[in-house]
């Protein structure tokens, strides 16, 4: 005996493309010329051409187009918009044990854009010592390595204390040239 979870649940009655043929031949073509396109794009061309189609017609033409094998996707061109995890020479992560106790066991570095008047930008640099709260703040007028690199030397030369590990975030502006002067920097 069949029971109801055995029977198909698929509509008897499936809705038909209401699309003329010249409508759909006219979206292959738009779609053929414009591979990349979606149904938002190609809507505006089929209106300034005289076609009253909704957006959603457009788009069940293209998907019955790809369904049946006349649309072909274009190829990827391979550009990927992911961030790659670079290399970095001399940054290593803090390990999960390290133990921050003292002055200078843990300095954190970060910058922040401050804009004191319409079109001016400057670059705030900020090292906080986690365990005295001392601070170092400098302003520049652009966040590159080479002014991080300046501002670890200010660093060093304003503490009371010696410096033992620098946290930093991804920031492009504490990479190369500033990995290179922590390299340089006597840590003790």
């Amino acid at each position: 005996m069949e029971t109801p979870e055995d029977r198909s649940r698929r509509p008897k009655h499936l809705r038909q493309l209401t699309a003329s043929p010249e409508l759909i031949e006219v979206v292959l073509k738009l779609r053929e010329e414009y591979p990349r396109w979606g149904k938002d794009k190609i809507v505006v061309l089929l209106r300034k051409q005289g076609y009253h189609v909704s957006t959603s017609m457009v788009g069940r033409i293209i998907r019955r187009l790809k369904d049946r094998g006349v649309l072909k996707e274009p190829v990827r061109n391979h550009v990927s918009a992911h961030k790659r995890l670079l290399q970095r020479p001399y940054a290593i992560r803090k390990p999960k044990d390290y133990k921050v106790t003292q002055p200078g066991d843990l300095v954190q570095l970060d910058t922040l854009d401050v804009r004191p008047l319409p079109g001016v930008v400057l670059k705030h640099f900020t090292a906080r010592d986690i365990i005295s709260r001392w601070d170092v703040l400098e302003v520049y007028t652009r966040a590159t390595a080479s002014t991080a690199a300046h501002f670890l030397d200010k660093l060093e030369r304003s503490v009371p204390f010696g410096l033992k590990a620098i946290q930093v975030d991804g920031g492009s502006e504490f990479e190369t040239v500033f990995e290179e002067e922590c390299q340089m920097t006597c840590f003790l």
